[in-house]
């Protein structure tokens, strides 16, 4: 299917001239100007205020500076208290950065302030049907930094084109704000002290380019994330002239998904007891508007996990029967909202796109505008997700007859 209403597109270049950091009165504008939207397609629509603390600098930058404090006393006075004081703070950053970039309980950020974030959810398709599939879009955007500088992204293809083909994934980047308290947690048990200064040396450049990200503008974030709103519009468009029956369709946008899903988390919180794990399926859709459209086979910042194969091959299908080509075989290192319903335990599956670099057009760049985004690209994924929803659909009224 390719469709022929351009609302969509407009609705891409009308969001992104708002600027939607996370939990802000920008991204509550965006989602109701989506809820209204919606709700004209034939949604049943609504926005739903949830709690966010609305970014991961300060987490993150306080958790090493709290490793690099102790490190830093350990090195001046190398003493068992201090020592002891390095071991004990050391492993506390530790354990909450892999829980906040795990996307778990993350009981290190509830300690922080929070404010209201708006997710957006809609209903369509057949509301009375037992089998449900989520469709996920994020309607907030990211600030900058130097740490996604386009160049970075080009090394690998440049230096090392063979290694850079066969990879089926991009360098774990995160591990460098987890490695500091890491090691100086190490060190002081060891009584190390190079590797105190390296672990000290680690926490201070993650509290350095964590400063750098909260100091920088919001960039435009038409690719991240508006292009997977547009399909959102584009899918309600559908549903409404060409009804599916047999499957209950949810679109939903989140906000904060740009503070590590924390809009997610809340929707989580809210829906999942009432969402059936044997009869949903979430699919994530996510920077759409690059060059090459892929079904990621998992992600994850620290832990990879995989999607259900099922739901993979699913996605894939339905990009197969749409006669859309859809590159397999990549994982990404930057989680998206799929990874909270994955951890649920839900069928889950992610639509996303890349370049040449394996990584998404203009990632979090002020670049990420509208006008650079590929809009073929987004045209067949909303034909993959059409697809996709009407191969459910189909499916589901054959075993509820059987």
């Amino acid at each position: 299917m390719r469709t022929t209403d351009g609302d969509w597109r407009s609705a891409i270049h009308l969001l992104a001239q708002i600027e939607r950091p996370s939990a802000s009165d920008g991204e509550r504008r965006a989602a109701e100007w989506i809820s209204a939207r919606l709700r004209a397609l034939g949604c049943d629509a609504r926005v739903e205020q949830e709690r966010a603390h609305g970014g991961y600098w300060l987490p993150i930058g306080l958790a090493n500076g709290l490793a690099a404090g102790s490190g830093a006393l350990a090195l001046v006075r190398p003493n068992r208290r201090a020592r002891a004081l390095a071991v004990g703070a050391g492993a506390v950053a530790a354990a909450a950065l892999w829980d906040d970039l795990g996307h778990g309980r993350r009981w290190f950020r509830a300690l922080l302030p929070h404010r209201p974030t708006w997710n957006v959810v809609a209903e369509a398709g057949d509301r009375g049907a037992q089998r449900t599939v989520v469709l996920v879009a994020h309607h907030d955007a990211a600030h900058s930094g130097l740490v996604f500088h386009p160049a970075l992204g080009r090394l690998g293809p440049r230096f090392a084109p063979r290694l850079h083909e066969r990879s089926g994934q991009t360098v774990p980047i995160l591990y460098a704000v987890w490695l500091g308290p890491v090691l100086v947690c190490a060190a002081a048990v060891l009584g190390n002290r190079r590797l105190l200064r390296a672990g000290l040396a680690l926490a201070l450049g993650a509290i350095a380019a964590m400063a750098d990200i909260a100091g920088r503008r919001v960039v435009p974030g038409a690719n991240d994330n508006l292009s997977a709103v547009g399909v959102l519009l584009a899918i309600a468009a559908s549903l409404r002239d060409r009804p599916v029956t047999g499957l209950r369709v949810l679109l939903v946008s989140t906000g904060s998904e740009e503070s590590f899903s924390e809009g997610m988390q809340a929707f989580g919180r809210r829906h999942f007891p009432h969402l059936d794990r044997a009869r949903t399926a979430f699919v994530c859709l996510e920077c759409l508007g690059g060059p090459s459209l892929i079904v990621l086979e998992g992600e994850g910042m620290l832990r990879m996990r995989d999607y259900p194969a099922q739901t993979r091959e699913a996605l894939a299908a339905a990009a197969a029967d749409a006669g859309v080509t859809a590159q397999r075989g990549l994982r990404t290192v930057a989680a998206t909202d799929g990874l909270i319903a994955l951890r649920a335990g839900y069928e889950v599956a992610t639509l996303a796109s890349v370049d040449y670099t394996k990584l998404p057009l203009n990632y979090h760049w002020p670049s990420d505008r509208a006008d650079a985004l590929c809009w073929e690209t987004i045209e067949d994924a909303i034909a993959v997700c059409d697809r996709f929803l009407r191969r459910e659909a189909e499916r589901s009224s054959l075993t509820s007859v059987h």
